[in-house]
């Protein structure tokens, strides 16, 4: 379990998503495994749909999904039975939170998954998704069921008839979450309006506040160091140094850069030390400084180079060197800290639907291009965040985009 937690393997967690095909089910799974995981909980997607095509193969025609095909509703409930053993088999084995990817658009089925968990000691979270906008539907359906493995070399129009067809099967049986006294929550029409029941603890309102504020919507995420510091050109870490001669230089081509994009409705997010408002000043945008986005914090080690640290504290050098992710300074923080108090920034990113620029430091950087990129935890210490370049991110469907933009002055990093 991860350190700090508020939540205990007493209390495990099933997410059980609800939801007709195409209202975003799939893409709510995965990004809250990713968030979860990134927070530090031992979190897993069990997808029915893989389930069922490893069984009975990809492509299928839409009967199978008809409520009134016997033989496809036994082998649609033989791959959601696979599917939940293994994922009550991974909890009893440590895992901490199982998210169950499937439609589970009945009563019936959503009793039973109930139940089930129940027999196990394991506490369940309803995700209704709820959309019936035409544009949002067929948006969803072309930008990721008809890139899926159950299309795959199949004709766009004869994919999306099928698709449809699919659909159509599910509305007939679709039961609406109504009365169940079961936690749950409904986001309806992406999020505009959401209908919370029994959420009770600190993990259920945790991961409620995140999936109401997701959107699936396509925006760039700029990503960028300071320029470089006196502090950098010195080779010490923390301070609130200005910037070099070079660390200036990087901010006009910064501007330059963000001003040929032309983004519409940018907003620019800086932390509250001066190198990183400093970098800012050039650009002909809005901008607002944030705490949340100060450098980790170094407490007695701050405005020492890593040589002198060694030097003069050998067992916190060589402690930090073996677990870079837990290690905390003395009187400072580790990089767990700093994922924690990122966290509201990161939320506020997947909400916002325009471009936004932030300006921060190699920390902060790190744990949110961890999260984006869907990187494993104890990898976010080490990668690799360079000054005078732009990350340049854009969540997708089912992933996140990334490009970097080599700016210059070439720096030692």
């Amino acid at each position: 379990m991860a350190i700090g937690h508020p939540f205990s393997l007493g209390n495990r967690l099933a997410v059980v998503m609800v939801g007709l095909p195409a209202r975003g089910k799939t893409y709510t799974a995965r990004k809250l495994a990713r968030y979860l995981s990134w927070l530090g909980y031992r979190a897993q997607v069990f997808n029915v749909g893989n389930y069922r095509r490893q069984a009975v193969g990809s492509q299928v025609h839409h009967s199978f999904f008809d409520p009134d095909n016997t033989s496809g509703v036994a082998a649609r409930r033989k791959v959601a039975t696979a599917a939940m053993d293994d994922m009550t088999e991974w909890m009893n084995s440590g895992g901490e939170i199982g998210i169950y990817d499937a439609t589970n658009t009945t009563r019936h089925r959503r009793e039973w998954v109930t139940e089930h968990c129940s027999r196990h000691g394991i506490d369940v979270l309803f995700i209704e998704l709820i959309c019936d906008t035409p544009d949002v539907i067929e948006a969803n359906i072309k930008e990721t069921k008809l890139t899926a493995p159950d299309y795959a070399e199949v004709k766009a129009d004869e994919a999306t008839a099928d698709f449809r067809a699919r659909i159509d099967h599910y509305v007939q049986a679709y039961q609406p979450i109504v009365s169940e006294m079961v936690p749950f929550v409904k986001l309806i029409d992406m999020g505009r309006k959401v209908v919370t029941n029994r959420i009770e603890g600190y993990l259920m309102g945790r991961i409620v506040h995140y999936v109401m504020n997701l959107h699936p919507g396509i925006r760039p995420i700029w990503l960028t160091r300071h320029g470089q510091s006196q502090s950098n050109v010195r080779g010490q870490i923390g301070g609130d140094e200005p910037l070099s001669g070079v660390g200036h230089q990087f901010s006009l081509n910064l501007a330059s850069f963000i001003t040929e994009l032309d983004p519409q409705k940018l907003v620019v997010w800086t932390s509250s030390l001066q190198r990183t408002v400093s970098t800012a000043k050039a650009l002909n945008y809005p901008s607002v400084s944030l705490r949340s986005l100060d450098e980790i914090d170094a407490g007695i080690c701050d405005s020492m180079t890593y040589a002198q640290i060694e030097e003069r504290m050998p067992e916190d050098f060589a402690a930090r060197a073996e677990d870079k992710l837990r290690y905390r300074y003395p009187r400072g923080e580790s990089y767990e800290d700093v994922i924690q108090r990122v966290e509201p920034v990161l939320i506020e990113l997947e909400r916002r639907t325009d471009p936004t620029l932030v300006i921060a430091h190699q920390a902060v950087l790190r744990a949110l291009v961890a999260y984006f990129t869907a990187q494993p935890r104890e990898r976010c210490p080490r990668l690799e965040i360079p000054l005078h370049t732009v990350i340049e991110l854009t969540p997708k469907a089912y992933g996140c985009l990334e490009q970097r933009h080599r700016l210059g002055p070439d720096v030692l990093n």
